[in-house]
């Protein structure tokens, strides 16, 4: 499989002539929250048709996958410019697509680095309300102005029409402009949600290096050592590692062989096989680190890039977050402790899974700290995100 996929040079036409939502969404953990929403909008609406540039969820969720997405987004300023020539073709036929069809209504979810680009485009262009068009676009997660590039709020401001954020400290951001910012909820906290993951003092180890093939290459390694030192003293101790499938897949297995012997003991798991009970965790500081932690799992957040992308987004954050884990950034403590770039060793990481597996303290601290974040990501007042979305589409 090749870093990244052929681009047709256009996209399907919509099913039924028309498109009543256009969904874009540029990594795996977007394509599941909108696969959420699409599901809870054709429930109520089974008429809607929508569309997406997004992943295999959306799809399975009623949505016309017009390109998927998901499987090859780059990550980091190196990784982004390496891929660049591929972004600049797929992103000038996507607004190509999305000016010959005009839907009624364009959600944009997470990805703000592609999505918001793709909102200042339809403004030229007219389609958008912000561009005197009859389109609105919003934006669904939002974009963490809270660690950097806090100016963005100003464009957001002039190109979307709304923000729906997934933490409640987020609409305070945007008191100073004009956008409207609603909290909505967050994903992980709705009563139907299943994350898949709990806690179980003799279950495995989880090994959690992320979702792209970059992350994985570069923190994927450790991991490997980390668990194998940690083994010397726990001989019986498995580990899973899950993933998405794919390159990340591919890169995982092949890693694994790399290291022979040291990986001994790791098993390969698809993240939708679900259904793992663990006594703690090795997780990179993505999404997954929140639903580690709100399956009361106790662990480490890890993390390690390319020096000069991680040089840059040091000075970036600088003064705006002590933390990276978004566990640690809600708690406003370092509930999970962080392992980044060169403190991402083995030796610590290993000392760090034997106090989990040994200690009763962070197993009863991490059931602590994920009632408490449950509590704060419930706390939603007023729409669902589809029902938020959907008051779009009255208007």
């Amino acid at each position: 499989m090749s870093a990244f996929p052929s681009i047709p040079k256009s996209f399907e036409r919509p099913r039924a002539g028309s498109v009543d939502i256009l969904f874009l969404a540029g990594e795996h953990s977007g394509d599941q929250h909108a696969a959420k929403a699409i599901k809870e909008l054709l429930a109520k609406n089974p008429s809607l048709k929508i569309a997406a540039f997004g992943g295999p969820h959306m799809q399975a969720a009623g949505a016309q996958l017009l390109f998927d997405m998901t499987g090859f987004s780059a990550v980091g300023i190196v990784e982004v410019l390496a891929a660049y020539p591929f972004y600049r073709k797929l992103f000038a036929r996507m607004v190509d697509w999305a000016k010959a069809h005009q839907p009624k209504l364009v959600v944009l979810v997470d990805y703000p680095g592609l999505n918001l680009r793709f909102a200042n485009e339809l403004r030229k262009a007219g389609i958008s309300v912000a561009g005197g068009g009859s389109t609105p676009v919003i934006q669904y997660v939002s974009p963490q102005l809270w660690a950097w590039k806090p100016k963005r709020r100003f464009t957001m401001a002039r190109d979307l029409d709304s923000v729906g954020t997934i933490f409640p400290f987020e609409p305070a951001v945007y008191k100073d402009t004009k956008l409207d910012a609603r909290f909505v909820g967050h994903p992980f906290a709705e009563k139907d949600y299943v994350s898949g993951l709990s806690y179980d003092p003799d279950g495995p180890v989880l090994l959690l290096p992320g979702s792209r093939p970059k992350p994985v290459k570069k923190i994927f390694p450790t991991l490997i050592e980390a668990f194998a030192t940690f083994r010397l003293t726990h001989p019986k101790r498995r580990a899973v590692v899950l993933h998405t499938g794919g390159e990340v897949h591919a890169e995982l297995y092949r890693l694994c062989a790399e290291y022979g012997e040291a990986a001994k003991g790791i098993d390969l798991r698809p993240v939708s096989e679900g259904g793992i009970a663990a006594s703690a965790a090795l997780v990179s500081s993505g999404t997954m680190s929140l639903t580690v932690a709100l399956a009361g799992i106790p662990g480490a957040v890890v993390y390690r890039a390319n020096p000069l992308t991680w040089f840059v987004g040091r000075r970036l954050i600088a003064g705006r977050v002590d933390n990276l884990g978004i566990a640690n950034i809600l708690l406003k403590r370092a509930a999970w402790p962080e392992y980044l770039q060169g403190d991402c060793e083995p030796d610590g990481l290993a000392e760090r899974l034997s106090l989990c597996v040994d200690d009763v303290k962070p197993r009863e601290q991490a059931k602590s700290d994920a009632a408490e974040l449950l509590n704060l990501l419930s706390a939603r007042a007023g729409a669902t995100p589809a029902e938020w979305m959907n008051s779009f589409l009255n208007k």
